[in-house]
């Protein structure tokens, strides 16, 4: 999300098809501790969806010099602390009843991180869980459901972090059968991977180079490309969606605050307009030119484009060389950009109305639902 990395959180809201909520209603919260950022969403139900009364973002880099050190630094959990402070506060006065708290890679990495989430535990009270990139992967396109075309037969789920991108695809013909979203229930995933490269630990792996010209800056990013494209490693189920993807009966979906950057430089927004970004299609041709027209910048130029500013300026061509090589990897006609991703899942998955068991196994989740049908319709990396 581009003015989330910035720090200023736009308002960010699902339709809202269903009533106003009532006061009384219950507020859900999900809190995403990245390696880049802490997000905070706070929610109430409405019947297609929910409407957002309180959002928060902010910029940590706990992830900071951990490829070198391989631990979270005091400078880095200091902030992470500070951060998830404010959101602790908030979460009290909006007097939250369901929340769900999740750190990914940087603590997954980190030789110290369930020591961090217990100093957290002390400090501000949340309890957080570290979840792995399975079940980020998943959350990703739990929260961006209604952005799949669902006239196409199959898609690619992108979410590029700060420590890791997280990829899905998505077996849309078979979702379509099934009665799609309008089902209510889950696509049918035929793959999932994970690579340990973000913003941060590919900018840190390579930095950039002071004074370059365009041809030592144009290498630099090569290199940059080529590195997260020997990582890109899709496992069975993807490579059997591969002549679907051929046959351009197949999409993008891009959650992350790279491809909502890259869409705001494409439509030369001067400032981060969420309602712009959101939902919006772009093609990937559009996507290409995008990427390489801050490729060709020096920092100083990038903090000038309207949707990057100074605080992405150093990250976001390490995200444009991983979302140029799935691009290239996965080709296909059409990106759809999502300004949202795993704290819209974990609310939607918070706010999911359990079913109970009848007779004969009557009210039990149809397969498109089931956790068990994702089990097997998933495969780890390959």
């Amino acid at each position: 999300m581009a003015k989330d990395a910035a720090g200023s959180e736009p308002a960010r809201q699902r339709p809202n098809r269903g009533r106003k909520p009532a006061r009384q209603d219950p507020v859900y919260g999900a809190i995403d501790l990245g390696t880049n950022n802490c997000r905070m969403l706070l929610a109430r139900r409405t019947r297609g969806g929910f409407r957002v009364v309180d959002a928060y973002s902010r910029i940590v880099r706990l992830g900071e010099g951990i490829t070198a050190s391989g631990e979270l630094s005091e400078a880095a959990m200091d902030r992470a602390v500070e951060a998830l402070g404010v959101c602790a506060d908030r979460i009290k006065r909006r007097n939250v009843t369901k929340l769900r708290a999740i750190a990914t890679e940087a603590c997954r990495q980190a030789k110290n991180g369930e020591v961090f989430l217990e100093r957290v535990k002390s400090e501000t009270g949340l309890d957080m869980e570290i979840i792995g990139p399975e079940e980020e992967a998943r959350l990703a396109v739990q929260g961006s459901l209604d952005l799949l075309d669902e006239s196409m037969d199959a898609a690619v789920v992108v979410d590029i972090g700060g420590g890791s991108t997280e990829l899905c695809w998505v077996d849309l013909a078979e979702w379509r059968n099934r009665g799609g979203y309008e089902s209510g229930g889950r696509p049918p995933l035929r793959g999932w991977s994970s690579m340990p490269l973000g913003v941060v630990t590919l900018s840190e792996r390579f930095p950039e180079p002071k004074n370059a010209d365009d041809a030592g800056r144009a290498e630099w990013y090569g290199q940059m490309k080529a590195f997260a494209r020997k990582h890109l490693k899709p496992p069975k189920g993807a490579r059997r969606l591969r002549p679907v993807f051929e046959s351009g009966r197949a999409h993008m979906v891009g959650t992350s605050g790279t491809v909502t950057s890259v869409a705001g430089v494409h439509l030369n927004l001067t400032r981060y307009m969420r309602d712009k970004v959101d939902g919006m299609w772009m093609t990937s041709e559009e996507a290409h030119i995008a990427c390489q027209r801050l490729a060709t910048q020096d920092r100083a130029g990038r903090a000038r484009e309207g949707c990057i500013g100074h605080d992405r300026a150093d990250l976001v061509l390490a995200g444009c060389a991983i979302y140029e090589a799935v691009m290239e990897a996965w080709p296909t006609e059409r990106v759809r950009v999502g300004d949202r991703g795993l704290r819209e899942g974990m609310l939607l998955n918070l706010m999911r109305p359990k079913r109970r068991r009848g007779r004969r196994g009557a009210g039990k989740r149809s397969d498109a639902a089931s956790p068990q049908s994702e089990k097997r319709d998933g495969h780890e990396q390959g």
